[in-house]
């Protein structure tokens, strides 16, 4: 009886080990998923502000203020414009004689006023 009773106390024993392990992993797992959804949650709040702020960035008129700022770009107009003639007597190159020779090419005026 007394070997029955020595069994029954280890089998508590060691159940209650046990049960005491598997809470003290069930906290630990929740603790470490806990900080995981705050961090998912701060990483989606920053990715959100992150594209409020490239959509600020990209706006049609911070672009041509830029353009023109920093990189003195103007305007295209019909005064500023560089018109190119192109013809068959402007040619006086060997490698301008041999295109001449293979496809003769009509003299025609590019105009160009900044369309596309």
């Amino acid at each position: 009886m007394i070997r029955l009773n020595l069994v029954l106390l280890l089998a508590v024993l060691v159940s209650a080990l046990y049960l005491v392990g598997v809470q003290y992993d069930s906290r630990r797992i929740f603790t470490e998923l806990d900080k995981a959804r705050n961090e998912s949650h701060r990483l989606e709040t920053e990715y959100e502000r992150l594209q409020v702020q490239k959509r600020g960035q990209a706006t049609p008129a911070r672009v041509e203020r830029l353009a023109r700022d920093r990189l003195q770009m103007v305007q295209a107009t019909p005064g500023i414009t560089t018109y190119v003639t192109y013809s068959a007597q402007a040619m006086t190159t060997p490698a301008a004689a041999i295109a001449t020779d293979v496809a003769p090419v009509a003299s025609k005026n590019i105009r160009n006023e900044g369309t596309p």
